[in-house]
């Protein structure tokens, strides 16, 4: 007879397939007691559940412990949602956590997830819905009770970071009969004032303490109010509807404020630094434009019409001047000729003869006589000497003749 022989991993597998194949052990809530708790320096947590009837070993992996909002420890009741399956080499099966919750919150639990996946198919948490948080709101609404820390952790600091900023109060039911109604009833009032962005939030406490924020009533009052809303419902791990819904979801009460209430004094430190920053420029540009300004002075001041005058003028009495050196040239060298030709003049001057012993001699018509044959005896006549004149009667003319 022939027998099938089986590894131990063929067998798990085998199993581990029957399991995976079990859509209950996929998608399942186990209540009971926490034991033997370990949390590992990778992140993940080992543990287990137990009951007078039996246990159950756990696991919850780094990735998923956005799911747990409290810390664990020993003896606590709490309800698992996950999936049972096989870990192969150990040949056991397990819990693979995906969601852990105090027991009495189970019920409440499912609840928030139901109305959470109807809200996101409604698309009341997608993103291009979010309207942005003023950078520097002055008035900021508050929804919250009128005596509890949230109010108090708010006003110290606003207080601390920007005194000039104005709280407006709506002293709302946050817990219990009403809550819901008057969380709504505060949103929309201060919705119609002239408010830059509203808080919306209490402090910590169990599911059922954070209830009335889970409401579809406060979600929906949230999504359509006109004016930025942040949530700070709870502690750091806690999470409702409304931090879905909200414009933008703060961790704390205090950290709604932090985000809500710009810090006036490193404001106005960055106001002083961009001014003195503001002021260097314009400093730096000034000086710049002044050395531009004083080349186009100078520029100009070139270019003046006065200036061209100037130029001309000066230009002029050098021409002047040139001239007068080139007309006194002119002169001397005329002066020297002149008087060249005067040298050469004075054996020709009549006045020169005459000083020599010889005379000019005139008829009565005043003409010169230079020819015996212009007089006849008894002719008057003319005769010029150096220092006056001599009257003449001709007696007789004389011919002579040279050869």
């Amino acid at each position: 007879m022939t027998r099938n022989v089986y590894t131990v991993g063929q067998v798990n597998a085998y199993i581990k397939n029957m399991f995976t194949q079990d859509y209950m052990l996929n998608r399942i809530y186990v209540k009971g007691e926490v034991s033997n708790c370990k949390y590992h320096t990778s992140g993940h947590i080992y543990f287990s559940l137990k009951d007078e009837s039996g246990t159950i070993a756990c696991v919850m992996f780094a990735g998923q412990r956005g799911g747990l909002s409290f810390r664990m420890c020993e003896g606590q009741q709490i309800v698992v949602f996950g999936q049972v399956n096989v870990y192969e080499r150990g040949g056991s099966y397990q819990l693979y956590a995906r969601e852990i919750r105090l027991d009495g919150e189970g019920v409440l639990y499912e609840r928030f997830q139901a109305l959470k996946r109807e809200l996101e198919e409604m698309g009341m948490f997608a993103s291009e819905y979010k309207m942005p948080i003023p950078a520097y709101a002055r008035r900021i609404g508050v929804v919250t009770a009128p005596t509890g820390a949230a109010i108090r952790d708010i006003m110290n600091i606003s207080r601390r970071r920007n005194p000039f900023v104005q709280l407006i109060l709506y002293p709302a039911l946050v817990q219990g009969e009403g809550a819901k109604e008057s969380i709504v009833k505060g949103i929309r009032m201060l919705d119609q004032d002239d408010i830059d962005v509203i808080i919306v939030g209490r402090g910590g406490g169990s599911i059922e303490d954070l209830w009335a924020f889970n409401e579809e009533e406060v979600a929906r009052a949230i999504f359509y109010c006109r004016t930025p809303v942040i949530s700070a419902v709870g502690h750091e791990t806690d999470t409702t509807i409304a931090d879905y819904v909200a414009d933008l979801r703060a961790p704390t009460p205090s950290a709604a404020a932090e985000l809500a209430v710009y810090d006036y004094w490193k404001t106005q430190e960055q106001v002083d630094v961009r001014r003195s920053q503001l002021q260097g420029y314009l400093r730096r540009k000034m000086e710049v434009s002044r050395l531009r300004i004083e080349k186009y002075e100078t520029k100009l001041k070139y270019l003046h019409p006065e200036h061209k005058l100037q130029e001309d003028r000066q230009r002029m009495a050098d021409t002047e001047e040139k001239l007068h050196m080139l007309l006194h040239r002119k002169v001397e060298q005329y002066r020297h000729r002149f008087a060249v030709y005067m040298e050469q003049m004075k054996g020709l001057s009549p006045l020169q003869k005459l000083n020599q012993g010889y005379a000019y001699i005139e008829d009565v018509d005043k003409k010169a006589v230079r020819s015996i044959e212009q007089v006849r005896c008894g002719d008057h006549l003319s005769a010029y000497v150096t220092d006056g004149s001599i009257q003449m009667i001709v007696e007789s003319v004389k011919e002579e003749r040279h050869g």
